[in-house]
């Protein structure tokens, strides 16, 4: 009997389609628990590989024979010893080529929309992370936008449509993930640009980010104007693109609001957290269309698998931004926190330049799910 392969893009794939898969994870519970590959039609079973090293007899009535069946484990080798042992018990099954490992990494571009001047603007979507990253093309320029560590895929993007990246900004100082900004800017002489009161510690040279600059891609004049809007951090700085998109960073999601607690300073920037959102968001335009850093859930993705929606209906139905009272706001934002992202201080600290791990530890501490939001 043979054993398939299924790869990242093949899952993200059916996740966009809300295809059936069911998955038969082979990690610890724990980890099972924690972070876990999402399908609104995905169906489950978490059985340890330890568990299963004397044969798999015992969970053969648990797996559908409808179904298309993926074997998830770590990093590949347990869930190939396990898809084998159930292809010989009869079963046609697969496994998640490269684990959770690669699924953590996978990037999925899906065009946005067009600009006004020919141009155009994609998000990648880390799936399996909920990091979303942006890259606006126009007339052979493009900057990218909360770039993710998986550099290639963007400096790949961009030689296939035959652009030069010229720019490359950060919303804010993440601390979930490690940033792809300044090695791409090293790669290819783009300008780097990062909020100035984010980047008081960073040990690289970069351009300030500062409210009202505009900062234009392509000669067709696509222009990206910056927004100061402080509360996820102090510098957190959200970007209207084209008088169409705004580019929110972390300080506004789909379903939820940003955290203000992760640089210890959650009583203190709660405040600008409301000002931003209650104040400086209400004066643009309701039909901007919101493009967040991050999601949080996977039912927060439209139907081609993007993460958008319009600003007026995020304050229609977004229950974070309909707290009049502001010590109910107050006490939303610091005692409805989720736990910290995995290693988010050495992420911080990779991201100002003062810490330089190797690849492999950069994927140990991206590990897990994505903690940006208040729940």
């Amino acid at each position: 009997m043979t054993v398939n392969v299924m790869t990242s893009k093949e899952v993200t794939k059916k996740v966009f389609n809300k295809e059936e898969l069911f998955i038969l994870d082979v990690r610890n519970e724990s980890d099972f628990q924690d972070w876990k590959i999402e399908g609104e039609n995905f169906a489950f079973l978490n059985v340890p590989y330890f568990d299963l090293l004397d044969g798999v007899k015992e969970i053969i009535d648990k797996l559908p024979a409808n179904k298309d069946i993926l074997v998830v484990c770590a990093k590949e080798g347990s869930s190939i010893m396990v898809a084998e042992m159930l292809s010989e018990a009869g079963l046609t099954v697969s496994y998640l080529k490269g684990g959770m490992k690669a699924w953590s990494e996978h990037l999925e571009p899906v065009k946005i929309g067009d600009l006004q001047n020919g141009g155009e603007i994609y998000q990648f979507v880390r799936i399996g992370k909920g990091c979303l990253s942006y890259m606006v093309v126009s007339n052979g320029e493009t900057a990218i936008i909360d770039s993710t560590r998986m550099t290639d895929i963007y400096l790949d993007f961009a030689k296939g449509l035959d652009v030069k990246i010229t720019h490359v900004f950060d919303t804010h100082l993440h601390a979930d993930h490690i940033s792809g900004g300044k090695i791409i800017s090293e790669k290819t002489n783009a300008t780097y640009w990062l909020p100035p009161k984010d980047a008081e510690d960073v040990t690289f040279e970069y351009q300030p980010l500062e409210d009202g600059h505009d900062v234009v891609i392509g000669n067709t004049k696509i222009t990206i104007q910056a927004l100061y809007s402080p509360g996820h951090t102090i510098g957190s700085t959200s970007f209207v693109i084209d008088e169409k998109f705004l580019l929110s960073g972390d300080i506004l999601f789909i379903d939820s609001i940003g955290r203000p607690d992760l640089a210890g300073m959650a009583e203190d920037w709660v405040g600008d957290l409301r000002e931003s959102l209650y104040k400086r968001y209400r004066e643009l335009s309701e039909e901007l269309i919101v493009l967040p850093a991050h999601f949080m859930m996977i039912d927060e993705l439209n139907d081609d698998g993007s993460v958008s929606e319009k600003l007026g209906t995020l304050y229609a139905k977004n229950h974070g931004l309909n707290i009049d009272d502001d010590n109910e706001f107050r006490k939303l934002v610091t005692e409805n926190l989720p736990p910290q992202p995995n290693a988010y201080q050495e992420i911080r600290q990779t991201n100002m330049g003062k810490m330089t791990p190797d690849e492999e530890k950069q994927r140990e501490m991206e590990i897990g799910p994505n903690r940006c939001a208040v729940r």
